[in-house]
């Protein structure tokens, strides 16, 4: 006799309805807006749009800004993996004050944290004037830029990597210790295959957030047109001159650009995750 399988009831309301209040949240909080920016630079010929996403001020702008969220990320995700594993596999005095203080960047204003930056890096600064000492320039320069997206950026990579490291037993660290593998085999072969799309999140969200970030680098980036200048200074000066379609021709760049990483970063996430289940 066959078992009668009953199905489990959803706590939310049917598919049709719970897909039906998705649609419109999702389009009026983000489809609408986005549709708008298009819309708005259609306004213009496809001449016009290519004379202003392929500026000189432009393009030194895009370079500037991706380079330094690419590089803001990287740096993040070497160092958010390991104060993620430190706060989950050691136990030490203050850790739940550590824990919740790598949230800071979250409930600081960004002009707060733009302007704590810019004070603690400039040549006068507590940090900054060690780097000077050096001949090497913090504040109102690219590396500036880079220290800025990278404060902002370092919670989502911890909080991301975090329950990764969480479900990965200890065990299995002591099983390829005890099969010979030394630390570095150890790290290589079974904790960065098994926490690797958690990385890439990381990655992706760290990336992303740098971006689009805007109040808490311009003070710290000296705004000088073809050195310091991010894209999205660059947008808010197009705003306040009245030229909108220059503007959302700048932001749908920003935003196609931004898209095609984050689906390529996506895309690798979900190519790594189908390999380590066929290993299995």
């Amino acid at each position: 006799m066959n078992a009668i399988r009953f199905k489990r009831p959803s706590p939310l309301p049917g598919f049709g309805l719970t897909l039906g209040y998705t649609t419109f949240y999702l389009s009026l909080i983000v489809l609408i807006p986005l549709a708008g920016l298009f819309i708005k630079t259609a306004a213009l010929s496809w001449s016009e749009i290519w004379r202003i996403a392929t500026d000189r001020r432009a393009m030194a702008s895009y370079r500037l800004t991706f380079g330094c969220a690419a590089i803001g990320a990287a740096v993040n995700v070497v160092f958010g993996f390991i104060v993620a594993w430190t706060l989950v596999r050691y136990r030490f005095p203050l850790r739940r004050f550590w824990d919740g203080l790598i949230d800071l960047p979250f409930a600081l204003p960004t002009a707060v944290s733009g302007i704590a930056l810019a004070t603690i890096f400039s040549k006068h600064g507590w940090i900054g004037s060690w780097f000077a000492r050096l001949g090497i320039e913090t504040a109102y320069s690219p590396l500036g830029i880079t220290i800025a997206l990278t404060f902002i950026g370092l919670p989502l990579v911890v909080r991301t990597v975090q329950p990764a490291i969480e479900e990965l037993d200890p065990e299995v660290e002591e099983a390829a210790a005890v099969l010979g593998a030394n630390r570095w085999q150890a790290m290589t072969r079974v904790i960065f295959p098994t926490i690797g799309p958690a990385l890439l999140t990381g990655f992706a969200l760290s990336f992303a957030r740098a971006v689009g970030e805007y109040g808490s680098v311009i003070f710290i980036a000296g705004n000088k047109p073809f050195k310091t200048e991010i894209t999205t200074l660059l947008i808010v000066t197009e705003l306040e001159q009245d030229k909108y379609a220059a503007a959302t021709t700048l932001a749908a760049v920003m935003l196609i650009v931004s898209f095609g990483l984050l689906l390529l970063i996506n895309l690798l996430q979900a190519w790594s995750t189908r390999g380590r289940q066929r290993d299995r």
